[in-house]
């Protein structure tokens, strides 16, 4: 395979659209994230955030455009896929954890199956990162046993153990109680001081001030606007931004 050029956007989506039946949910969506960025969707609820987010790993197909990782094709299908997906970590509303495993075996399970790592290097590996995130010390507990937080946390350890290119959060907190938001953004705002390429659908504004390179609003399955933090925050061009910010920033 020719070497990627680092000029090769990480995440590419080109003239994308999707329908569910009628409904036109993404709309002619462009997107470039170069490598290291990242970037914070913001937008009201069925405005196609999480859509956009769950199309770049194909966890649903697109009707027409293209959308590409790395400089490479997302595939249609079999092994190529999943080859892909262990390069796009996925952090999802609800943590998605093997109830019948412990923490540690939920984390090395990836690398050990599709990574093909040594147990041992992969349990090495896993308690790094579940130290990295702050939970080493719940390795051997199952996930009913952990509070939201921890789970979440648990979550992310378990997506980067598959030494990902590219991180797609969607909706991380949204599922978690008030006091645990703040130690799942804290571990999302180290990845980013990293240079993790991320993707990023969230309502935590703070978050996204603070650890965004670009935010891009959508609204009716657009991107109405792609800009700068405090470009946005500050001064949105459009008044379905500006009506959104009055709503959430208000409260």
């Amino acid at each position: 395979m020719s070497e990627v050029s680092t000029d090769t956007p990480m995440i590419r989506v080109s003239a994308v659209d999707k329908y569910f039946g009628s409904l036109h949910v993404l709309k002619d969506i462009n997107l470039d994230i170069p490598r290291g960025q990242v970037v914070v969707v913001l937008g009201p609820s069925g405005s196609g955030k999480s859509t956009l987010c769950r199309v770049i790993n194909r966890l649903e197909t697109i009707d027409s455009g293209a959308i590409s990782v790395d400089g490479v094709p997302l595939p249609e299908e079999g092994r190529a896929l999943a080859e892909l997906r262990a390069d796009v970590g996925m952090v999802f509303q609800q943590f998605n954890l093997f109830a019948h495993k412990s923490i540690i075996d939920n984390v090395t399970l990836g690398p050990i199956k599709v990574r093909k790592l040594g147990k041992d290097e992969a349990r090495e590996e896993g308690m790094r990162l579940l130290r990295r995130v702050g939970i080493a010390d719940q390795a051997e507990k199952y996930p009913a046993q952990l509070s939201g937080g921890q789970q979440q946390r648990a979550a992310i350890a378990r997506a980067l153990a598959m030494r990902p290119k590219v991180m797609l959060f969607d909706e991380p907190t949204s599922a978690l109680d008030p006091e645990m938001v703040n130690e799942v953004l804290e571990v999302m705002a180290g990845l980013a001081e990293e240079g993790m390429t991320m993707l990023v659908v969230s309502h935590e504004m703070g978050f996204a001030r603070r650890a965004a390179h670009r935010v891009l609003f959508m609204a009716d399955g657009e991107v109405v606007e792609d800009a700068a933090p405090d470009t946005f925050f500050d001064s949105p061009e459009s008044e379905r931004a500006k009506d959104f910010l009055g709503k959430i920033l208000t409260h």
